[in-house]
């Protein structure tokens, strides 16, 4: 994008639109990429709800299979659709972050620019830091508590691919946005709002709005569960108030 100062209003709205179609253009190439690469795509997406996962393995977790099901005639597709898009934009997200900030930075002075890069860089490998520690850690454990309890041996569970992976995409989700939290708090703390005493005095209401995060997130009465959810993010608090305080 060009940085002169002539630039009119239309020029900038012309760059607008040259960097949204870009943007779309590498997100639906993704998505297609994922889209055809169904089998192995799947496999990576399924791989939590088996004990072969390696996570089980780490955890010498006994043995169990949860078995998935379709009760629609789209639904499959749709599914497929949904979760290749998914994939595609997560796989692009730095070349659709890249041509964002190339559009934004030429309206910033050079130290803005610094912090924005600091910003943009941490924000997004603290948000796939927590998409990976879901995937590898929070969602199996869920899937194994939900999937294989039962209120009464009479009573089987016929879980739907559809409840799966709307399970997992939306912890995904979540856990990346709770993973942000460092990042909120140096650009809070930066501008004054929020300081390192403040976030101690508070850290007892805390850790209960913590405990109460990770309850909503992983609803299980696993106490073991909600201890491996709640830590990471009690760690990030700490996190953030160690940020905080070396910001001021």
């Amino acid at each position: 994008m060009s940085d002169t100062p002539s630039m009119t209003f239309w020029d900038h709205l012309d760059e607008l639109r040259g960097v949204i179609i870009r943007v779309l253009v590498v997100a639906a190439v993704g998505a297609a990429a994922a889209f055809c690469l169904k089998d192995e795509l799947f496999a990576i997406v399924l791989a939590p709800r088996t004990s072969d996962f390696i996570t089980y393995r780490l955890m010498g977790i006994e043995p169990f299979s949860i078995h998935l099901m379709n009760i629609g005639l789209t639904e499959q597709f749709m599914i497929h659709l949904k979760t290749a898009f998914y994939a595609g934009i997560l796989l692009t997200s730095p070349y659709i972050i890249y041509q964002l900030f190339r559009f934004v930075s030429p309206a910033l002075y050079d130290n803005e620019k610094r912090y924005a890069t600091l910003l943009c860089t941490s924000g997004y490998l603290m948000f796939m830091l927590g998409t990976a520690l879901n995937y590898l850690l929070i969602f199996p454990l869920t899937v194994r508590f939900l999937g294989t309890y039962q209120v009464s041996p009479d009573v089987a569970n016929m879980l739907t691919l559809q409840s799966y992976i709307d399970t997992l995409l939306m912890m995904n989700l979540v856990m990346g946005i709770v993973f942000e939290l460092p990042v909120v708090s140096y650009l809070l703390g930066k501008m004054k709002l929020i300081n390192a005493t403040m976030m101690k005095a508070v850290r007892q209401h805390a850790f209960i709005a913590i405990l109460i995060i990770s309850a909503i997130i992983t609803p299980t009465t696993d106490a073991f569960t909600l201890f491996v959810v709640a830590l990471p993010i009690w760690l990030l608090y700490e996190l953030s108030i160690l940020i905080v305080r070396i910001t001021q």
